[in-house]
């Protein structure tokens, strides 16, 4: 190559630096700016693309789609608890997953938390990035990808984080636009927390935490179930919306890396575009999305705290070149500061303890250190045997 042709070090490094920059923007901003090929920092690996089928399952083919257990919530109210129960346990074991139905939550407040969520990502760039922070313990984040400071390949995703509690002082830091912003989705906040409490309650007492047995010990076991269920009223709530534009090359990358996630419960509320899939049976499935309800999924510090019998299962997204895909998690667990262990009534001679105690900062200070996919934080809390 004759030196005329050789680009100055000076100048790759500043077209390093201005698509760097570009990147840390977001891929809605890539969208809007009218992107045709996916960017060469986006594109996985041939054998972590989507449709990589797994040579250990030759039946893959015939397992695209998957409708998750269904859990009737208002069935959880009345004469068939016991029943119910046993189903929720059966999801909890087998899938780590279940779509929850008939929650009671108005479809106003879902309907309006999906359409406000569709216009902050629609806001333009200058008002979204007021919230942009590189801080993964930031109250407020807007981001994109992954875990951003450390993804070597970006995936295909912009979101932005709100720590939920104590709301009264975390709300005037909330979004301020669109104007009906934090009132719509504080409403959904309240209710979604209330649903979850009602879920941790039924998750206790599919467990055989919850006898109604009035014997001394039984009695004090209760109590100990009331101060559990105390602590979760005052716990983590963390609530991530999800923005996945439209993507030219589908194939490439996805929306979301395979992870799972590390509350005790996240309620998945989604719109009608499918995207979200869960390992099951060494298998990628797509979840069936159902109008109005929720995917409900086991959490890293459920799997703990159950030590082991409930599963917090790898779950990925992918994305589209046609559709956007809105969705809003909620993440919800202990106190910040509390102590995640396995509780002592699942421990026994036949079924040891298998985890180590955790908490959020240790999670924290794992995903700041390390790539936080493929499930290695729950894998690092585990015993050996």
């Amino acid at each position: 190559m004759s030196p005329g042709m050789v680009m100055p070090v000076e100048s790759r490094n500043a077209d390093y630096d201005s698509l760097e920059t570009q990147y840390q923007k977001g891929v809605k901003h890539l969208y809007d700016n009218g992107i045709e090929h996916v960017p060469r920092k986006y594109i996985l690996p041939a054998s972590e693309r989507p449709n990589v089928v797994n040579e250990r399952s030759r039946d893959a083919t015939n397992h695209v789609n998957l409708k998750l257990p269904i859990i009737d919530f208002s069935e959880l109210q009345g004469p068939n608890r016991s029943q119910v129960l046993t189903s929720l346990a059966s999801a909890c074991e087998n899938y780590g997953f279940f779509q929850l139905v008939n929650h009671g939550i108005p479809h106003e407040i879902i309907s309006n938390m999906v359409d406000v969520s569709k216009r902050f990502f629609e806001l333009p760039f200058s008002e979204r990035e007021k919230y942009m922070s590189a801080d993964i313990g930031s109250p407020v984040r807007y981001g994109t990808s992954y875990n951003q400071t450390n993804d070597g390949v970006f995936c295909w995703r912009d979101f932005l984080k709100l720590v939920c509690h104590p709301l009264p002082d975390l709300l005037p830091h909330w979004p301020s636009s669109p104007l009906d912003f934090r009132k719509l989705a504080v409403r959904y906040v309240k209710e979604v927390k209330f649903l979850f409490l009602m879920l941790v309650d039924a998750i206790l007492e599919s467990l055989g935490l919850m006898n109604k047995k009035k014997t001394t010990e039984e009695d004090e076991d209760e109590d100990e179930i009331k101060e559990i269920l105390k602590e979760f009223e005052d716990g983590s709530q963390l609530m991530v919306m999800n923005c996945y534009p439209p993507c030219p090359q589908p194939d490439l990358t996805l929306g979301m890396p395979p992870h799972s996630d590390y509350g005790f419960l996240t309620l998945l509320l989604q719109d009608e575009v499918k995207g979200l899939q869960i390992q099951h049976k060494e298998n990628w499935v797509t979840v069936e999305p159902i109008p109005g309800s929720f995917v409900v999924n086991v959490g890293d510090h459920l799997e703990i705290f159950s030590n082991g019998r409930y599963k917090s299962v790898l779950h990925r997204v992918l994305v589209n070149s046609m559709n956007y895909r809105i969705s809003v998690a909620s993440l919800h667990s202990l106190p910040f500061k509390s102590k995640v262990q396995p509780c002592p009534k699942l421990i026994s001679e036949t079924n040891p303890r298998r985890y180590m105690d955790t908490d959020f900062a240790t999670f924290l200070d794992y995903i700041k250190s390390r790539d936080s996919t493929k499930k290695s934080f729950l894998q690092s809390r585990k015993l050996t045997s």
